[in-house]
């Protein structure tokens, strides 16, 4: 029989390198850069908001807050420390970018110019974590083994141009020979002549295997999600949907600018976009009101629908009534306004059944189950056969653990 050393068995753990401790100090160095960025961007003469030679605040910002909610909650899934990661290099490009600008182009007199000139280039860290949290999402290891090759692809390039880039800065900083551009980058790295000009093909190559790799990492998922079932497919679900989030944010912000309403609805399709991918990421992998991604789909698709369809009836009438019928152009928006809105209610009704039978199949065949114990119910005449069926109907459309029916007994 083995013997339990006393003292051995006395000793403290070890503490865990991914621990909610280390979260928590990642979350102050995230908090100590993302403060420091706004004495530095004052010094440089340039906003937070819009970014420098690095990605701005307003990404940093939502990735690093899921990012250290997931490494908080889940210490053992690497995804959050990815996400967590990616905001701290987005901050010390973007401080570094500020600093770069302050000191070789404001000429500031500031010490240590050539560190910031070295952690400025960390921007690209954050592509290539972006690219790594697409493929590992949603526990942190890959959809499949047939994909193990894919991070070495991503790494590999990433090394060689961060190398390159980093060989570049200190050929500069050696001979006293730094120009930077208004973002804070090297002039040589964002416009190679010259001697130089070979990097402009290298970053080119080096971009579009990243751009591959995502690509593949994105067909991936997509497959993984056709062989899934259950909570997988829910998380994957909230990853498309996302995705699908930062699609139309983008679109939204690209065609609608300027003062007044328009202004408005692209600066929340930029918000959107901005949000879209961090908080569909956390959700899905902290499971928090994971199966909700169904009648979240399935109300945003029937809306969608109903919206166009009202807005064309809309111009239809206000172009009929103006162009053909000659009435006044106030009085026919609002006869126009009036028909969208009676229209509304029934459309919606019929547009969110259609789209529920596509998209959100376990409401409408609970609706279905419902609406056929209902119609039982009316002929129903023995209480046994009642309560049985009730029990049935409760089991199949919210599947609880364990169904009881209590009864009050008859009046004496």
């Amino acid at each position: 029989m083995s013997q339990v050393d006393p003292a051995s068995s006395a000793r403290p753990p070890r503490p865990r390198l991914a621990s909610p401790a280390a979260a928590l100090v990642a979350g102050a160095i995230l908090l100590v850069l993302t403060i420091a960025e706004f004495p530095l961007a004052a010094l440089a003469h340039q906003q937070v908001t819009t970014g420098s030679g690095g990605p701005s605040i307003w990404l940093s910002t939502p990735f690093g807050v899921m990012g250290f909610v997931v490494a908080w909650r889940k210490p053992g899934n690497r995804l959050g420390w990815i996400l967590l990661g990616l905001a701290v290099f987005s901050c010390v490009a973007q401080d570094a970018s500020f600093y770069v600008v302050a000191r070789y182009r404001l000429h500031h007199p500031l010490p240590f110019g050539w560190v910031a000139l070295l952690a400025q280039p960390a921007w690209s860290v954050v592509i290539l974590m972006a690219g790594l949290a697409l493929l590992l999402f949603p526990d942190g290891h890959l959809p499949s083994p047939r994909l193990r090759w894919i991070p070495w692809v991503y790494l590999v390039p990433a090394l060689v141009w961060m190398i390159s880039a980093f060989s570049f800065t200190v050929s500069a900083i050696t001979r006293h020979d730094v120009h930077v551009d208004p973002g804070g980058n090297l002039q040589v790295l964002s416009h190679p002549t010259g001697s130089a000009a070979w990097w402009g093909a290298v970053q080119t190559a080096v971009f579009a295997a990243i751009a591959a790799c995502f690509l593949v990492s994105l067909a991936g998922q997509v497959v993984s999600y056709r062989r899934s079932c259950g909570e997988r497919r829910q998380q994957l679900k909230w990853l498309m949907g996302g995705s699908v989030v930062v699609l139309a944010g983008v679109i939204l912000r690209a065609t609608l600018s300027g003062p007044g309403l328009p202004g408005l609805v692209g600066g929340a399709g930029s918000l959107a976009a901005i949000f879209g991918f961090p908080v569909s990421m956390a959700v899905a992998i902290l499971k928090y009101r994971l199966y909700d991604i169904d009648r979240i789909i399935s109300r945003t698709v029937a809306y969608a629908i109903v919206t166009g369809l009202l807005v064309g009836v809309y111009a239809g009438l206000v172009l009929l009534a103006t162009g053909v019928l000659g009435i006044h152009g106030s009085v026919a928006v609002a006869a126009a306004t009036l028909v969208a809105a009676a229209l509304f209610a029934p459309v919606r009704r019929r547009v969110q059944h259609a789209v529920d039978r596509r998209f959100n199949r376990a409401r409408y065949d609970a609706d279905q189950t419902v609406a056929a114990f209902a119609a039982r119910l009316k002929d129903a005449v023995e209480l046994d056969a009642v309560r049985a069926d009730l029990a049935g109907v409760v089991q199949a459309t919210l599947e609880p653990v364990g169904v009881w029916v209590w009864t009050s007994p008859p009046d004496a």
